[in-house]
């Protein structure tokens, strides 16, 4: 899968994907990932990007033009055709992983990432093919929230994670908060790893665990039962 990404400070978004699975899934060529500034595409000599709002009001707001000529110089340069446009904004539809599995299927996929007081509507309204907001609080920009994305669709792709039963037992996967772990040592300042776990009985083990699961779901994140 390909992702392509517009925004006002790129390296952001390398230096958040440059380590880990991530970088693992570029090296065995699953993933692909370009980070384009949106100064390459400015309007005139001052490669300006952002402007006051009509009708007045606070902050700046970025132009239609850098937005559009980036996209289409992706979608060109690259040869794509069908592809996602998607804005990372505070007003889009939260991500979860339910939503984030609709993107899967994708070979290409283009993410502009939101700043200042927003961007102009006409992108939005004809440019723009999903609006997407990684949660309810207030960041600078689009730049981490859209690392946050790609992270969320890589570790979907098969081949990326080196364990496959990684990702079906991870929390939003199964609606349940994962059960404890437990590494070496067995007793760290007379606290001990629960016995069942070191009982060799695999099936005690993984009624203990999903036990343990159903209890932890209750009590730290019963919005998801």
């Amino acid at each position: 899968m390909n992702f392509y990404t517009l925004s006002l400070f790129p390296d952001l978004i390398t230096s958040a994907l440059n380590e880990g699975i991530i970088k693992k899934g570029i090296n065995k060529d699953l993933i692909g990932i370009s980070n384009y500034d949106l100064r390459t595409f400015g309007v005139g000599k001052h490669k300006q990007l952002d402007d006051t709002g009509y009708g007045g009001g606070p902050g700046m707001i970025l132009k239609p033009e850098p937005i559009f000529e980036g996209v289409e110089f992706i979608k060109k340069h690259y040869n794509i055709n069908n592809a996602p446009v998607i804005l990372m904004t505070p007003q889009g539809k939260v991500l979860d992983q339910n939503y984030a599995k609709t993107f899967i299927d994708y070979k290409n996929i283009i993410i502009i990432s939101g700043r200042y007081e927003g961007v102009d509507e006409r992108v939005v309204s004809n440019l723009v093919t999903h609006e997407i907001s990684i949660g309810n609080y207030i960041l600078s920009g689009g730049e981490i929230p859209t690392a946050i994305f790609i992270e969320v669709i890589s570790r979907m792709i098969p081949g990326v994670l080196g364990n496959k039963d990684s990702l079906s037992e991870e929390t939003f996967n199964t609606n349940q908060i994962k059960y404890p772990v437990y590494t070496k040592p067995q007793k760290f300042r007379e606290l001990e790893v629960p016995n069942v776990l070191l009982s060799g009985n695999h099936q005690e083990i993984a009624k203990w665990r999903s036990d343990q699961s159903k209890i932890k779901t209750t009590s730290k994140r019963p919005d998801l039962i």
